[in-house]
C-alpha cells in the first residue's frame, strides 16, 4: 500500500480539537510531564474525530505519541466510560493479546482536566467505518480476509485465559447475561427523552419482557470487549487483513462470550438486506468478497470450539444493547450536553434497531 494511501486514511481520522472538547493543558501539561515516561519537548494536540462517545485524543511530546482518553461531556451512566477498567484492561491485556495497545497511566484527578482520563500507546493504522475505501472494493478476496480476520482477533481474545494475567477478578461471570438485561434496560429508561419518544418506548418493553423470558443459560465464561465491531480496530495499510490493534475498552469484562459475537453480527449487513441501513449502525460486509453472518459464525464456532446454537437470541439483546447505546448518545444530544451534528438524527437510529429487536424475537407486530 503506498505511503500516499496511508497517510490519506490515518489523517482522516485525527482533527483539530472540537471547539467544545478541547483539553485543559494549564493543568494537564504539567501534570503528564510529572507522572508520564517521554513527556519531554513541546506538546501538540489533536483529537481523533471519528469515535461517537469517549474523546480520544492524540498527544505528542516532542517525537514521543501518546493516546489520551477520556468520558464525554456531561453527565454519563454510572458504570459506562469507565476508563479506570481501560486502564485495568489495558495494563496487563497486551501481554497475552497483543492486539491490545498497552495501558501507560490513569489519572483519577478529575482537577487535571475535569475528568478521569488514561493514557495509552499509540498504534498505527487506519479505520474502516461505514463504506470501504474505493481502492478495496473491487478486491473481493481481499475483503474475505478482512472479514475472517475480523472473527479471528474476536475469537483469540475469547480464548485469553484471564488469571494469567492478573485479571480472574474483573467481572462476575456468573449471571452477566441476568445482570446485562437489567443493566441495559436501567440505561434505556434513564435516557429516553420523554414524552417525546413514547412510541419507540412503546415498542421496545415487549423486546425486554422477552429477553428476560428467554433468557438462556451461558455456556461459556471469557473476556468480553464489550462493544467489539470493525471500526474499533485497526487495520495494516500494508495489508488490510491485518489487524494492528483493537480499541475501546472502557466496557470489557468477564462474560459470555457469545454477547460479543452477536453484537458484532448486528453490523453485519449482507448484499441482498436493506439497502437502507448502508452507512447506518452497519459495517460494509455487504461489499463483494466478505463472509456471510453464517460463514462469519461457522469461522468463530471452529477457532474457538464454543457452542453458537443458542445465537439467536444474543441477536436479539444486541440489537436492544446497540439501540441503548445510541439512544445514550442522542439523549446527550439532545439536553445540549454535546453540539456534534453527527448526532442530531440517532432517534431515528434507535427507533430502526427498536424495530429490528422486535423482528428478531418475533415480535414484529408489537406497537
Amino acid at each position: 500500500m503506498t505511503s500516499a494511501l496511508t497517510g490519506r486514511l490515518e489523517a482522516g481520522e485525527v482533527i483539530a480539537e472540537r471547539a467544545d472538547e478541547r483539553l485543559e493543558r494549564s493543568r494537564l501539561e504539567p501534570y503528564l510531564r510529572r507522572h508520564l515516561e517521554g513527556a519531554e519537548g513541546r506538546l501538540s494536540v489533536r483529537q481523533f474525530g471519528g469515535g461517537h462517545a469517549d474523546l480520544t485524543y492524540l498527544l505528542r511530546f516532542g517525537e514521543n505519541e501518546f493516546v489520551l482518553r477520556r468520558p464525554p461531556l456531561g453527565p454519563v451512566p454510572p458504570g459506562s466510560h469507565d476508563v479506570a477498567r481501560e486502564y485495568r484492561v489495558l495494563s496487563r491485556l497486551y501481554r497475552a493479546y497483543p492486539l491490545a495497545p498497552r495501558g501507560l497511566h490513569l489519572c483519577e484527578d478529575e482537577s487535571v482536566i475535569g475528568a478521569p482520563f488514561v493514557i495509552e500507546e499509540r498504534r498505527h493504522g487506519f479505520v474502516i467505518r461505514e463504506d470501504l475505501p474505493s481502492e478495496y472494493v473491487d478486491r473481493p478476496e481481499l475483503n474475505r480476509r478482512i472479514g475472517f480476520a475480523l472473527v479471528d482477533a474476536l475469537a483469540d481474545l475469547h480464548l485469553v485465559d484471564p488469571a494469567a494475567i492478573a485479571l480472574e477478578g474483573l467481572g462476575r461471570g456468573q449471571g452477566f447475561l441476568e445482570r446485562q438485561i437489567e443493566g441495559w434496560t436501567r440505561r434505556w429508561r434513564g435516557a429516553l427523552a420523554l414524552p417525546a419518544q413514547e412510541s419507540v418506548e412503546r415498542r421496545m418493553a415487549p423486546v425486554i419482557l422477552w429477553l428476560k423470558e428467554h433468557l438462556p443459560r451461558s455456556a461459556a465464561t471469557s473476556l468480553v470487549h464489550n462493544d467489539y465491531r470493525l471500526d474499533n480496530l485497526l487495520l495494516s495499510s500494508e495489508d488490510p487483513a491485518r489487524v494492528n490493534a483493537v480499541l475501546d475498552w472502557d466496557m470489557c469484562t468477564q462474560g459470555d462470550p457469545l454477547s460479543d459475537l452477536a453484537y458484532v453480527l448486528n453490523y453485519w449487513l449482507e448484499p441482498e438486506e436493506d439497502p437502507a441501513w448502508r452507512g447506518f449502525m452497519a459495517m460494509p460486509t455487504w461489499r463483494a468478497g466478505f463472509p456471510s453472518r453464517a460463514q462469519a459464525t461457522e469461522r468463530y464456532a471452529r477457532r474457538t470450539g464454543f457452542d453458537v446454537g443458542l445465537l439467536p437470541w444474543y441477536l436479539v439483546f444486541s440489537a436492544f444493547k446497540l439501540a441503548v447505546i445510541i439512544q445514550q448518545i442522542y439523549i446527550r444530544y439532545h439536553r445540549g450536553q454535546t453540539r456534534d451534528e453527527r448526532f442530531r438524527d440517532f432517534d431515528t437510529m434507535v427507533e430502526a434497531l427498536a424495530a429490528k429487536a422486535a423482528r428478531l424475537a418475533g415480535l414484529s407486530g408489537a406497537a
